[in-house]
């Protein structure tokens, strides 16, 4: 099920909606569609909306058990540890990030444990075949900030095979707080950076159509897929499994479930966290802990 509302967008848009959803007020259209369907409405809205506004509201496998979208709003959707909030951006928020801790709660994760416990074992399979990804970025906003690394990891039967690493030239400057954070100077990206428009597409074609692995997908899918349309390449779509919703169900007993913190709960060793390639080395030894704690799986 998927909600759009608009306001002050031209006729031409809304009329070209109808042929979707089902217009139940003025300018709110309700439907069920697939998720590519929805993702290809949403391009035409954002493209034909003009300085109109709209949000979109769909129902997504989360806590919440839906996702949204805004255009041309002051106020922005930002996943806090696969939690979607709406906040309006602002200096202080982005200094405060750290301190945002929201995740599931008590009552949340004790549902979860029932409906684990209860659910056979006719489901999928976790790949072994992956690429496991991650992206550095200039700041948590995918409408305010800019990828500055992308790092990738081909892993086959559990063996790593190949990897892929580029540093990306932003159009503004890497805050300070974001170099301290990665150590990705904007002298570093100035001397070994690439246009996003040259890694992008060497990117796509390293990780293929292999399922991709990423710890707290929704922000580094949200970063490509933005990317790619910046780009004028097709939006990234792989399959995803994400180890933040796979540690969610399999591990308890944690503060939270931060990257570091799981790695340290397994007893992995951390190594230069916060750049692409290592956090995807990282990645992949959770990866492999939580395969052996899902029931079913090899």
């Amino acid at each position: 099920m998927m909600v759009i509302t608009l306001t002050d967008c031209p006729p031409a848009l809304r009329g070209d909606l109808t042929k979707w959803l089902q217009e139940v007020n003025t300018g709110v259209y309700v439907g069920q569609v697939s998720a590519r369907v929805r993702d290809e409405i949403w391009e035409r809205v954002q493209e034909h909306a003009k300085s109109g506004r709209a949000t979109m509201v769909y129902s997504a496998n989360n806590e919440q058990k839906l996702d949204f979208r805004v255009h041309n709003t002051s106020w922005e959707p930002i996943d806090f540890d696969g939690v979607k909030l709406i906040l309006r951006p602002s200096p202080a928020r982005l200094q405060k990030k750290h301190e945002l801790r929201t995740g599931f709660s008590n009552v949340s994760r004790m549902k979860m444990a029932r409906k684990m416990s209860k659910r056979k074992h006719g489901r999928k399979l976790l790949p072994e075949t992956y690429v496991v990804v991650d992206v550095e970025t200039t700041g948590l906003s995918v409408t305010e900030h800019e990828i500055i690394e992308i790092g990738a990891v081909k892993v086959e039967e559990r063996e790593i095979k190949s990897k892929f690493q580029a540093l990306v030239k932003p159009k503004g400057n890497v805050p300070p707080a974001i170099e301290a954070l990665t150590g990705i100077s904007n002298m570093m990206l100035e001397r070994e950076g690439r246009e996003l428009v040259e890694v992008l597409p060497e990117f796509l074609v390293f990780v293929g159509s292999f399922p991709v692995v990423l710890h707290n997908s929704a922000f580094d899918f949200g970063f490509l897929r933005s990317a790619c349309k910046q780009c004028g390449l097709p939006l990234f779509s792989n399959r995803c499994v994400d180890t933040l919703t796979l540690s969610r169900q399999l591990v308890g007993g944690v503060k939270n479930y931060q990257l570091e913190t799981l790695l340290d709960h397994f007893g992995i060793k951390l190594g230069c966290i916060h750049r692409s390639i290592e956090d995807c080395l990282l990645t992949n030894e959770l990866y492999g802990k939580l395969i052996e704690l899902r029931p079913g799986e090899k």
